[in-house]
This record gives C-alpha cells, sequence and structure tokens, in this order.
C-alpha cells in the first residue's frame, strides 16, 4: 500500500481533496491529510501547516500553484516517490524541481487513476 499525503485536504464533501481522501483509504492506502484548518474527513483527521511524515510514497496535490510556491520546500522535503498533479494543480517548475530530486511527477486525476487501477 502507498502511504499517500493529500495538500489542500478539506472537510467539505463536495470538493475533491475530500473524496480523494476517502477513495484512498476505501482502497487501503495509509493517508495523511494536510490542510489550511484542522478537522476531519471521516475517522483521518485533517493537519494544519508542515506536519513531520517520514515514508511517503505519494503527495497528491488539491492546491493552486501560487499555494504550492508556499509549500514547495516542504512538499519535496516529504521525499516523495511521486507528486501527482491533479487538475487545475499543474505547476512545470515545481515538476522540474521534483524532477531534478529523482521525483516522478504525474498530470493526472488520483480519483481516476484509484477507479481504473493505475494507482
Amino acid at each position: 500500500m502507498k502511504k499517500t499525503v493529500v495538500i489542500g485536504a478539506s472537510e467539505n464533501p463536495e470538493r475533491y481533496s475530500f473524496l480523494a481522501v476517502e477513495k484512498l483509504k476505501k482502497y487501503g492506502h495509509p493517508v495523511v491529510a494536510v490542510g489550511r484548518k484542522s478537522g476531519q474527513i471521516g475517522d483521518t483527521e485533517i493537519l494544519e501547516g508542515k506536519p513531520a511524515i517520514s515514508a511517503v510514497d505519494t503527495v497528491t496535490l488539491y492546491i493552486n500553484p501560487e499555494l504550492q510556491e508556499q509549500m514547495e520546500d516542504y512538499i519535496l522535503s516529504l521525499k516523495p516517490q511521486r507528486i501527482i498533479f491533479n487538475p487545475g494543480t499543474e505547476n512545470p517548475d515545481l515538476e522540474k524541481k521534483a524532477g531534478s530530486l529523482g521525483i516522478v511527477t504525474q498530470e493526472a486525476c488520483t480519483l481516476v487513476l484509484l477507479g481504473s487501477g493505475q494507482y
């Protein structure tokens, strides 16, 4: 199973980040939800700020490139195997920096990847 950090997690059930946390858990992946406000998605706590997280396989982004700029050092410090840029989060600069560190980047929808068995 792939430990996944969802950055931009929200308690709003209409947000894709909310659905991603739920679906990742449904598929058995350990999930850490990071958002601008603390809260809960089911039994998953949403952590604020830049929490220390180890053994990260995947970071999936639900924040726009401007907010990514503020989180860039943090995202890269997690040393994930890959970063998924969900629709609307594409960021060529961060993709390039991640690639130079050996991190695989993917412009894709986490929900589609899970649903199609490509996660």
